[in-house]
C-alpha cells in the first residue's frame, strides 16, 4: 500500500485510466480502487465517460511505472494506465512508427503475399520486430524476396488491405491543432508512409526507398537504411530543430527497432508490442486505442479534432 502522505519530493501527478473505446468498462468504483493505489489522491476527473479518467495525486514521478502497474493490478480490468507529471503530459512533437503501430498490417508482409512467400517474409518480420534479428540484414533479406514484384501492387495493398488503427487521426490532428509537429518514421517503404502518412495527416513522413527496375521492385532497399538508429535520429533532430525541451517529446512503437526512438522521448508508448518493448517503454499500451494519446495529454473527447 503507498504511503498516505507525500514525500517531501513529491510532485503533482497524474494516472490516466483509459479502457478500449468498444468496452468503456471504467467506472466510478473501478476509480475509487485506483486512487487507493496512489499516494495522496484527489478527486477524479473523466475525460470521456466510461472510457478515460484522470486521477490526481502527489507522487513522484520516478516511480510511475510501478505505480502504473499497481494502478493497473488494482483495477483488475482491461484498462491502460499512463501516470505522469501533470506539468509536462501536454507535448509539442510526436513520432509514429508505421506498420503494426498507426495501421493493422506489416507492409512488407502484404507485398510477401502477392509472390506467394508470406509466411517465410512474416515469420522474418516477426523475429525482427522481437530482436531476435539484427533489423537491417533482416530487411535486406526480405526486399530480395520481392523482385520482380510490379510497383503498383503498394498502391493496391493501399486500397484493398490496409486499415488505420482506431484513433490514429484524431491524434495527429488534435496535436497539430493545438500546435504540435507530427512525424510518421517507420522501417518500411516511401511507397506506403507516402500515402498513409497523407491519410492520417502527419507533417512528414520518413522510411526506406525501395529500388525498382522499369516498373518493378529490384529487391533492393536503397541505403542507408532507416532503422532503429534512424528513428533515434529522427527525434533528435526534430527536437533540436524546434528547440523542444526533452520532456515535450513522445513517440510511439511496437517493435525492437523502436526501442531507441521510444527510451529517448519524453514520454514512449509501446502499442500492443513485443514483449521486450513493452517491457522497456515508459508506458504499455494493451487495450485501448491511439486516442490514449491523447487523453495522456489531458485532452478530453469533445476537443479532439476528427476527420
Amino acid at each position: 500500500m503507498p504511503p498516505s502522505a507525500a514525500s517531501p519530493a513529491a510532485v503533482s501527478c497524474v494516472a490516466t485510466l483509459v479502457a478500449p473505446t468498444t468496452q468503456p468498462c471504467l467506472t466510478d468504483a473501478l476509480l475509487a480502487r485506483a486512487a487507493q493505489a496512489v499516494p495522496a489522491p484527489g478527486s477524479a476527473a473523466w475525460l470521456a465517460p466510461g472510457i478515460a479518467a484522470d486521477i490526481p495525486f502527489l507522487g513522484e514521478p520516478a516511480s510511475a511505472r510501478t505505480l502504473a502497474d499497481a494502478v493497473r493490478a488494482a483495477v483488475d480490468a482491461p484498462v491502460d494506465v499512463i501516470v505522469q507529471a501533470t506539468a509536462t503530459r501536454r507535448k509539442r512533437l510526436f513520432l509514429a512508427d508505421m506498420d503494426s503501430t498507426m495501421i493493422g498490417q506489416e507492409c512488407i508482409d502484404e507485398l510477401a503475399d502477392f509472390v506467394g512467400l508470406r509466411e517465410q517474409v512474416s515469420t522474418i518480420t516477426e523475429r525482427a520486430m522481437r530482436g531476435e534479428l539484427a533489423f537491417e540484414p533482416a530487411l535486406r533479406e526480405r526486399v530480395a524476396l520481392l523482385k520482380g514484384l510490379p510497383v503498383s501492387t503498394a498502391g493496391r495493398i493501399i486500397a484493398e488491405r490496409i486499415t488505420f488503427t482506431p484513433g490514429g487521426r484524431e491524434l495527429v490532428l488534435t496535436m497539430r491543432a493545438n500546435g504540435g509537429y507530427t512525424a510518421l518514421v517507420s522501417g518500411g517503404f516511401t511507397l506506403f508512409t507516402g500515402p498513409i502518412s497523407a491519410a492520417i495527416g502527419f507533417d512528414e513522413h520518413r522510411s526506406n526507398i525501395l529500388l525498382t527496375e522499369g516498373e518493378a521492385l529490384a529487391g533492393r532497399v536503397a541505403e542507408p537504411i532507416v532503422g532503429k538508429e534512424a528513428k533515434l535520429a529522427a527525434l533528435v533532430e526534430l527536437r533540436d530543430r524546434f528547440s523542444l525541451p526533452h520532456w515535450a517529446t513522445m513517440a510511439v512503437g511496437d517493435g525492437a527497432n523502436d526501442l531507441a526512438m521510444l527510451g529517448d522521448a519524453g514520454l514512449g508508448y509501446a502499442f500492443r508490442a513485443k514483449p521486450a518493448v513493452a517491457a522497456a517503454a515508459h508506458v504499455r499500451l494493451d487495450h485501448a486505442d491511439l486516442s490514449a494519446l491523447l487523453y495522456a495529454q489531458g485532452y478530453k473527447a469533445d476537443q479532439f479534432v476528427r476527420a
